[in-house]
């Protein structure tokens, strides 16, 4: 399935989530380009929207996803990778990795503070829908996942407008309930979906964010 924007394909999620509108949910977007979709979520549910920022570790010269860092330091390994797999990847690339993670770590904390965007208190008792603009393979999920797991939330519910069979497969491992659109097993790259690829930086979207007030 293809949108002309990220902003229609929040427009079509949020009429599956209505039931959620004025029910205690805070929409918790897993990228910049899952602030988009979840822009219209947000106003259709009346519930506030913010961002979990994280950050990918590429091996160098390999093109391998070893894994992702969250604002609060939190790192999970590629789950396309065996325990023994990831544990030979860390022993070959121990110090760079080690030297990504501080310095992943430290840009998110310059963007956001050591506090971020989400506080997880006011998480607690709250219905989190988790939101992205298309997930290729599950790690981010993971990353979010790990960074949520000490929140006493009512549900987790993951919603996005197009994944990979991978991807939906980690869904239903770890979510409530998922909200996919479009589910696909050759999965390109996430703007291949969309005609209007103009999502803003970082910093612009952080600007967005700081008129919901959820810190």
């Amino acid at each position: 399935m293809y949108y002309h924007s990220r902003a229609e394909a929040g427009g079509k999620l949020a009429e599956s989530l209505v039931k959620y509108r004025d029910d205690n949910a805070i929409i918790v977007a897993m990228n910049a380009g899952g602030v988009l979709v979840g822009e219209p979520i947000s106003t259709s549910l009346h519930c506030p929207l913010t961002m979990l920022l994280s950050e990918q570790i590429d091996l160098p010269g390999e093109q391998i996803d070893i894994g992702t860092i969250s604002q609060d330091g939190s790192f999970v390994y590629n789950n396309a990778f065996s325990s023994g797999e990831a544990e030979e990847y860390y022993s070959e690339f121990h110090g760079y990795i080690e030297d990504q993670k501080r310095e992943q770590l430290a840009k998110m904390h310059r963007l956001l503070g050591r506090g971020g965007l989400v506080n997880k208190k006011n998480l607690k008792d709250h219905n989190i829908i988790l939101v992205s603009d298309g997930l290729k393979t599950g790690v981010t999920l993971e990353a979010a996942h790990a960074f949520l797991k000490p929140v006493d939330m009512k549900s987790l519910i993951i919603a996005v407008p197009i994944a990979s069979v991978q991807a939906v497969d980690r869904m239903h491992i770890l979510a409530d309930e998922l909200h996919c659109l479009s589910v696909t097993d050759n999965y390109i790259e996430t703007n291949h979906y969309y005609d209007d690829n103009n999502v803003p930086t970082q910093e612009v979207i952080l600007q967005k964010l700081s008129n919901f007030g959820t810190d």
